[in-house]
């Protein structure tokens, strides 16, 4: 795993995200003694130090993914021009899985996996990460990266649920190439947890989130304890007044 990075205190919208230094006056939605402790991580730029979907992609398809792209420039280039990340997402997706087996893509899901995330993962928000496990509290990823890989990244961080981006396929056998609901990012990012949490039947809860982007800002904001991951070093246990 690679070095240190992380924390900041930051408005986002009305809410103002808690400094993990000093204790915390953001009031918990959810104050009871036997709430439910939740800890909602995303994943790139947040438990890794780069951004996993393009070299997934890349693996997956190879040279083959920038044909497809140049096979798909008229959309690909009105995404990029008004600067549709999620529409710029859909068109890389159809170029790299359209027709691919959904077993050989399974087991590239799993070769990236056991690579990249060894290599990629921060020291720093994975020590949070397996705190928030030691104190028995629930931890799950949140992101916009594929469910392919990231279940596979979730198995060995022992998480108790994955929400990532969805990928169709036909009858379970080949990718169609379009992605399953939206891409999970922004307010799909809220949407799913809150889907979750809700289907866990918790009652209350205490929920922390950790993210980096402006694609995370809506899960901060539902949070009771949310933390922008930055460039700085996180400590192990967060200094809260209410852990």
């Amino acid at each position: 795993m690679v070095g240190c990075a992380i924390h900041a205190v930051e408005p986002l919208g009305e809410v103002t995200l808690v400094d993990m230094n000093s204790p915390s006056d953001h009031p918990l939605g959810h104050s009871e003694e036997t709430a439910v402790r939740v800890a909602a991580f995303d994943v790139d730029h947040t438990l890794t130090n780069k951004d996993c979907v393009v070299p997934f992609l890349r693996e997956v398809a190879g040279w083959r993914l920038y044909v497809g792209l140049v096979w798909r420039i008229l959309p690909l280039s009105r995404a990029l021009v008004a600067r549709d990340r999620d529409r710029v997402k859909a068109v890389a997706t159809r170029a790299a899985l359209s027709g691919r087996s959904v077993e050989l893509v399974d087991a590239t899901a799993r070769g990236f996996a056991s690579r990249a995330f060894p290599a990629w993962l921060r020291d720093d928000t994975v020590k949070r990460l397996r705190w928030h496990h030691s104190q028995g509290h629930k931890v799950v990823l949140v992101s916009a990266s594929y469910s392919l890989y990231l279940k596979y990244l979730g198995k060995l961080l022992g998480c108790d649920a994955v929400m990532g981006t969805e990928c169709e396929t036909s009858s379970g056998l080949l990718f169609t190439g379009s992605l399953v609901g939206a891409n999970c990012r922004g307010a799909e990012k809220e949407r799913r947890l809150r889907e979750w949490l809700d289907g866990e039947g918790f009652g209350s809860y205490v929920l922390y989130a950790y993210g980096d982007s402006a694609g995370d800002d809506q899960m901060l904001a539902m949070a009771d304890h949310a933390f922008r991951i930055t460039k700085e070093c996180v400590a192990e246990v967060p200094e809260l007044s209410a852990v």
